[in-house]
């Protein structure tokens, strides 16, 4: 056994004794024990943080009488419609609650969390991404917590965007994967071949659209809603930006123009504003009204008016 002093900033310390075989998981989870706090980075006396749970305690260079400090960390709230996940940067847990059924029971995935660097949600499933670039995910299979037939193709991930039943991550090679309901962009087969050099990745509630490195954009999912882009699929060059209604999409072009594209009781067709879209620069949505601030100050709005 060995013995560590962890203290924390306000001076409030404990004597913890565990194996000389312990990782700094087991660490960690007895400090978490001792403090009543869940999210807690461990620093070594030098300052270094112990940021690999499955490091041992022995290569960590932790030895008998060492003294560290423990400090809590704020907790980022993720949530579905019926359960939310408490999760902290470079943690390697996530306490979830609510519906089992919505993403609020994740104990049968807890092991396989290291080092969350984001979390996303549909609906009912939520989906993590680790500081490895792999992704777990939990909740219900129909809405993209079951990543077990693309989980082989899930490596390096560098972001995850999500509709109301699906996810989609972009992948350090600017590929992208999805799962979940195909129907609502969890099947991005029929566009696989022009997802590449993908930025960035933008969601209504049942479509996805993303952005190229050439700023062309490629969209999927259901075709009244943002999945068929290919009406304006000619105006869609140079796009800089694109939002999102929950079923229509907006882009900001180079030259300051917006090209819209969905259904058209939510933001899907702007050609009543139009004329006055002239050197926009931030383009901003609620679930069914764009607005859209130009290079004066001033600002365009269109969408239904009574919502």
């Amino acid at each position: 056994m060995i013995q560590v002093t962890v203290a924390l900033p306000s001076g409030r310390s404990e004597d913890l004794s565990v194996p000389a075989s312990s990782k700094v998981e087991d660490l960690k989870t007895l400090a978490r024990k001792s403090f009543g706090k869940n999210f807690l980075k461990l620093l070594t006396s030098e300052g270094r943080a112990l940021t690999d749970p499955t490091e041992s305690l022995q290569t960590a260079g932790i030895q008998d009488g060492d003294h560290l400090t423990v400090i809590a960390q704020p907790a980022k709230l993720a949530a579905t419609k019926t359960a939310y996940a408490l999760w902290c940067f470079d943690d390697d847990q996530i306490v979830t609650g609510g519906d089992p059924n919505g993403g609020g029971d994740s104990s049968a995935v807890q092991h396989q969390l290291r080092c969350v660097q984001q979390v996303r949600a549909t609906h009912f499933a939520f989906a993590a991404i680790q500081a490895d670039g792999s992704i777990v995910t939990w909740g219900h299979r129909d809405y993209g917590g079951d990543s077990s037939v693309v989980q082989h193709r899930l490596r390096n991930v560098q972001q995850v965007q999500a509709t109301r039943s699906a996810f989609a991550a972009i992948l350090a090679d600017g590929s992208v994967v999805t799962w979940g309901n195909e129907d609502e962009g969890g099947d991005s087969s029929k566009v696989d071949d022009q997802l590449r050099n993908v930025q960035q990745v933008q969601a209504t509630h049942p479509a996805f659209a993303a952005i190229l490195a050439d700023g062309s954009v490629v969209t999927w999912g259901n075709e009244d809603e943002g999945g068929d882009s290919s009406e304006v699929e000619a105006q869609l060059r140079r796009v800089q930006q694109v939002r999102a209604t929950n079923h229509a999409f907006a882009a900001i072009l180079a030259d300051g123009s917006i090209v819209t594209w969905g259904h058209s009781h939510y933001g899907g067709n702007s050609s009543i504003v139009r004329h006055q879209l002239r050197n926009v620069q931030q383009l901003r949505a609620t679930h069914s009204n764009f607005a859209a601030i130009l290079a004066d100050g001033s600002v365009v709005t269109w969408g239904p008016p009574h919502m």
